[in-house]
């Protein structure tokens, strides 16, 4: 793992000279993002400095009543009035489009744990050996003797749960479960966080898990297994990115199967995909999702694209 000494000491200068702050959380936020800006949140207003969250998303439905949080639209924010402005998980995706309104003097921070970021900021702390952005926070905290308080190690613990999939996915390591531990013993709400990311799934969401399950295909060539969700089979729901991953989780257990392949029609004229892969299986699922304009982990990534998804009785087209 990366020893961030420098750029933490870097990024405590900028905090301690900021006035104003903004926070952004990746389009359609995961619990890593939403966990890691709510964070950052707590710890910059201990520092009497003023913040604010953008993200071109709402925040999830899921987190409401779990987390004081709230995202504002980024169109309805004074971009050019903040001295300072940083970038939380998968920072492609919505920090980008936002670095391009600054006032040329602003300081921008990229906080990330994907290995496939190519945006430059001024200051960059990423390293895809975390588990998760929120793990890389961990250590920031640590390293300026923070104390934690049960709300920061609560939205801590959001981000590691969810992007360790409750420590079952590949990227779990006694690092992260060291630093689970310790949040735990902060105060951290495993068993709402637990219920809310992965127990508490409505009977609308277990009949799409149910027909997205059986409509898998499986290639025994390739190993990939694969399935779809249309507007047709989605009846005008709108599944969370976390009830689509576990989809796309579940089936990468599958027998013979060496990666996985989700997509659903997010809206009209455009689709979202998930992939996974087994940690032994060779596959680098980060390449395929790059061919189509996303990104990720090696062993979890995906991507949006334009296009309408067409059942041919169990086999799909794009148009």
């Amino acid at each position: 793992m990366h020893a961030f000494k420098q750029e933490f000491t870097t990024l405590q200068y900028i905090v301690a000279h900021a006035k104003k702050l903004l926070l952004v959380a990746h389009t359609r936020p995961d619990p890593d993002a939403v966990g890691s800006v709510l964070a950052m949140k707590e710890y910059l207003e201990e520092q009497s400095i003023i913040v604010e969250i953008a993200c071109y998303s709402p925040f999830p439905e899921f987190l409401i009543n779990m987390l004081d949080g709230h995202f504002s639209h980024p169109d309805d924010l004074d971009l050019s009035s903040y001295d300072v402005v940083i970038g939380c998980d998968s920072v492609d995706r919505g920090f980008a489009d936002i670095i391009q309104n600054l006032n040329e003097d602003c300081v921008t921070v990229a906080i990330d744990h994907h290995h496939d970021i190519v945006l430059d900021a001024d200051v960059l702390i990423i390293d895809p050996t975390y588990a998760a952005t929120c793990e890389i926070l961990y250590e920031y905290f640590i390293f300026v003797e923070l104390v934690i308080t049960k709300e920061i190690a609560t939205t801590l613990l959001l981000g590691i749960l969810g992007d360790t999939g409750g420590f079952q996915h590949a990227n779990t390591s006694a690092h992260v479960m060291k630093a689970a531990a310790d949040l735990m013993q902060h105060g951290a709400d495993t068993s709402c966080i637990m219920e809310r990311v992965f127990a508490n799934k409505k009977i609308e969401t277990l009949k799409l898990w149910g027909t997205a399950l059986e409509k898998a295909r499986l290639d025994t060539k390739t190993g990939m297994i694969v399935t779809a969700l249309t507007s047709e089979d989605l009846n005008g729901q709108q599944p969370s990115s976390e009830d689509i991953k576990e989809v796309a989780s579940i089936l990468s257990t599958v027998p013979d199967t060496r990666y996985s392949l989700i997509i659903f029609q997010i809206s009209k004229g455009r689709i979202k995909a998930s992939l996974r892969a087994q940690k032994d299986a060779g596959v680098d699922v980060s390449k395929i999702a790059h061919q189509f304009g996303g990104g990720g982990h090696p062993l979890a990534s995906g991507f949006e694209m334009d296009g309408k998804i067409i059942d041919h009785n169990g086999e799909w087209e794009i148009v």
